[in-house]
């Protein structure tokens, strides 16, 4: 599975767990537009990080976090690159 792949079912997954409607899933959708609240991204970044076996947000800046389904998804690619 991608990493694209994985990051878009969990969130999938999270948000029908959590009784979440999601708008569609496009790279540039704002996080803070997705429906989700904090306690979904939470949930969704440690299951991130249990399936890669990593965690991005840990060394990266809080200027660099991601805004945006796409940015997500980015954060989580040079993982598996």
């Amino acid at each position: 599975m991608s990493i694209r792949d994985l990051v878009l079912q969990e969130i999938r997954n999270v948000a029908a767990e959590q009784d979440k409607s999601l708008p569609p899933l496009t790279d540039e959708l704002a996080l803070l537009e997705s429906g989700l609240d904090s306690l979904c991204f939470a949930i969704l970044v440690s299951r991130l990080e249990d399936a890669t076996g990593s965690d991005p947000f840990s060394s990266a800046k809080a200027s660099e976090f991601p805004h945006t389904v796409g940015e997500l998804i980015a954060f989580y690619e040079p993982i598996h690159a």
